[in-house]
């Protein structure tokens, strides 16, 4: 595994100059395009090669994996932003609001609702993001594009709730042009300055379409381990 430690270290600056040419390439891009590295189902010597050279924003997909691994990483690192861009069960909001500076998987009113009462509990409140389920994928999880308004207003007026952007994950046999123009249309008809969307392979293109958040893991980490 220490043989493979550089590769992550090394290849952040080339993401990050690609995300920098792509936003010069943008015609409107977003006033800035922040690289997530998700460093989900990856071990910690994995993640310090990154650190050491400087990143300092990560996404897990898991609340109980992010527990056991970067409490004692912010020991050392106290300045790292830890995003959830897995799903939430409502069970683990008061574990989600302790660990997470943004929650991007905001996706029904069940959770919406948990949300606000630990808010209201004077917890620490996180950027949120509502996920929308761009192509009304059965086994994905989301708001359905047609609903995403009625679903924003109610976070925003009926409880209060601090949503600022919007995410998705698009389907694979789909150009990602289309979601990702459908989530900027979305973003803007509902006054949401953050857009997370664009992964590894199609994070250039999410910037053409103003993500302000690209989540990026293989391309930095290489491919999972089975």
């Amino acid at each position: 595994m220490s043989s493979e430690q550089p590769s992550s270290a090394a290849t952040l600056t080339d993401i990050l100059s690609r995300i920098e040419h792509a936003r010069g390439r943008a015609i409107q891009p977003a006033p800035s395009t922040t690289l997530i590295a998700i460093s989900k189902t990856q071990p910690v010597e994995r993640i310090l090669p990154l650190l050491e050279a400087g990143h300092r924003v990560f996404g897990e997909s898991r609340v109980q994996e992010a527990k056991a691994k970067w409490p004692r990483l912010r020991s050392v690192y106290a300045d790292v932003q830890l995003h959830l861009i897995g799903p939430l069960q409502t069970n683990k909001v008061r574990e989600a609001m302790e660990l997470f500076d943004a929650i991007h998987s905001v996706d029904r009113p069940k959770l919406a609702g948990a949300l606000r009462s630990e808010i209201s509990r004077g917890r620490r409140s996180p950027t949120l993001f509502v996920q929308v389920n761009t192509g009304e994928e059965p086994q994905k999880a989301g708001i359905a594009p047609q609903d995403a308004a009625e679903f924003i207003n109610n976070c925003h007026n009926e409880l209060g709730l601090p949503v600022e952007g919007l995410m998705c994950i698009p389907p694979v046999d789909e150009p990602p042009a289309v979601p990702f123009a459908l989530l900027q249309k979305l973003a803007r008809e509902n006054t949401l300055p953050l857009l997370s969307m664009g992964m590894s392979d199609d994070f250039e293109t999410a910037i053409k379409f103003g993500a302000t958040h690209v989540r990026i893991g293989s391309a930095l980490f290489g491919e999972r381990e089975p």
